[in-house]
């Protein structure tokens, strides 16, 4: 979109998320050329307070005659706002109502409803955040943990654009060099080929690094789905109330009890984890605990991680080894429960002889006891180590790229190992240069240096609007 366009328009959103009868204060937000006619026009400041930058006003919003809301303004000139042009904001009472007014009158003032994300977009367009940084803002706002949080923080103080800048420009020196030798073939001294591919090689040690925080960030930013599978009243929801510390699901003696998928939201290790507890699968004895059966098998078969879930008192099962046999291709851990009705409680040694099935599989085993909260630790060490070996450890925990700037780093990847080839084939000069320009557009493309105009629509689509 042309920068001239945002110049020339004053959009308006609200800013806050708007709930009946929840939070007191609600924000509406200008940006743009009009932002300060637009407030002058519709606020009334009482007194000699003063219309000066980064000054918060008191003040009645006003149609007419009317008074719309009494609410304070902050005004933050151009270039020292978010968007580095001027901006308003009007911080009313919460609800619905008086920040519905106060938009509406916005936009009876000349002002536009921005789109989504057009607020970060404009920051982008006019050099007050790199592309990492906006969708680092993103993030921020999306964050379903701490650690989420504070790694798009890193994103948004620049932290995955800094390490991607330095990258162009040792490639865009090494194409300076090379272009050099081109042009000036018979007044410079040959290339020094061993050394400009072991500064390849070092640029693209450190990509690999990068793109190995991929899993990471989207563990992060999706979270992690985990059902809780089993024959009926094995523990499965003793063992979600236990985890949850809460009484998320009914817990009763009788088989059955669930009949219905039941969710719960847990944060294990800074990840978020989304808890499916599952109906008892079994011969279904009705219609509705038939239909709560498939819903466990689709649940089980949707999810990132299983917890099979095993009776210590019965032991391993027929029916247990028919549902292992189902679920044993995707990730799972085995979980053996109520080991504090066990007699002699089994260890990780002795499984073998208390489940002479389970032998036969070599999968991760915890026992517990949901019961008491006992295992509850384990569990989660068990979840984390099956989560690491998705190579979920990063080389640098300050960094956790997305989808998007993973797919421009594997281009960029790609383009320097072809680089690596060329020379060792003793191509020509000018074929170094192809693909060397090829990994310093892909690397633009991370930091919005080199981007398109379908591009940024895709991407500040996904914001929410007033952001």
């Amino acid at each position: 979109m042309p920068q001239e366009i945002y110049q020339a328009e004053t959009i308006a959103a609200i800013a806050t998320a708007i709930v009946p009868e929840q939070g007191s204060v609600g924000i509406v937000r200008l940006s743009g050329l009009d932002a300060i006619a637009i407030a002058k026009a519709l606020f009334h400041a009482p007194g000699h307070q003063l219309w000066e930058s980064h000054r918060i006003l008191y003040g009645h919003v006003h149609s007419d005659q009317t008074i719309v809301d009494e609410a304070l303004l902050l005004l933050m000139k151009s270039p020292r706002s978010y968007t580095r042009e001027d901006v308003v904001e009007f911080h009313c009472h919460g609800g619905i109502m008086a920040v519905q007014q106060v938009l509406q009158l916005c936009l009876e003032q000349g002002a536009r409803l921005a789109q989504p994300g057009e607020f970060t977009l404009r920051a982008f367009l006019n050099g007050r955040l790199d592309l990492t940084q906006a969708e680092g803002v993103a993030d921020l706002v999306g964050a379903q943990s701490p650690q989420a949080a504070q790694t798009a923080l890193m994103g948004i103080r620049g932290q995955l654009a800094g390490v991607i800048r330095q990258l162009r420009s040792q490639c865009l020196d090494v194409l300076a060099e090379v272009e050099a030798r081109v042009d000036f073939a018979d007044d410079l001294p040959p290339i020094d080929e061993d050394g400009v591919r072991s500064r390849l090689q070092s640029i693209h040690h450190k990509i690999t690094q990068v793109l190995a925080t991929a899993h990471r960030g989207e563990l992060l930013r999706a979270g992690l789905k985990v059902a809780i599978i089993g024959q009926p009243n094995v523990g499965k929801s003793s063992l979600l109330n236990a985890w949850s510390k809460s009484d998320r699901a009914i817990v009763t003696n009788l088989p059955g009890t669930t009949r219905d998928v039941v969710e719960s939201q847990l944060i294990v290790g800074g990840i978020p984890i989304q808890v499916l507890d599952t109906a008892g699968i079994r011969t279904a004895a009705n219609e509705v605990e038939k239909i709560g059966i498939e819903r466990s098998l689709t649940a089980a078969q949707s999810a990132d991680l299983v917890l099979l879930t095993i009776d210590a008192t019965i032991g391993w099962t027929e029916a247990d080894q028919t549902l292992y046999e189902q679920i044993k291709s995707n990730p799972h851990i085995i979980v053996i429960n109520k080991v504090d009705l066990f007699s002699h409680p089994p260890s990780p040694i002795d499984a073998a002889s208390c489940f002479p099935s389970a032998s036969e599989c070599v999968s991760p085993t915890v026992y517990t006891a949901a019961a008491i909260n006992h295992g509850i630790q384990e569990l989660e060490s068990a979840i984390l180590a099956a989560v690491n070996a998705g190579n979920l450890t990063a080389a640098n925990t300050d960094i956790a790229i997305n989808q998007r700037q993973a797919a421009a780093l594997t281009r960029a990847e790609i383009a320097l190992t072809q680089v690596e080839q060329t020379i060792a084939n003793g191509l020509p000069l000018d074929f170094w240069t192809i693909d060397l320009r090829a990994a310093i557009h892909a690397l633009g493309e991370v930091t919005g240096e080199e981007i398109t105009e379908s591009m940024l629509d895709e991407i500040f689509s996904r914001f929410c609007i007033g952001k």
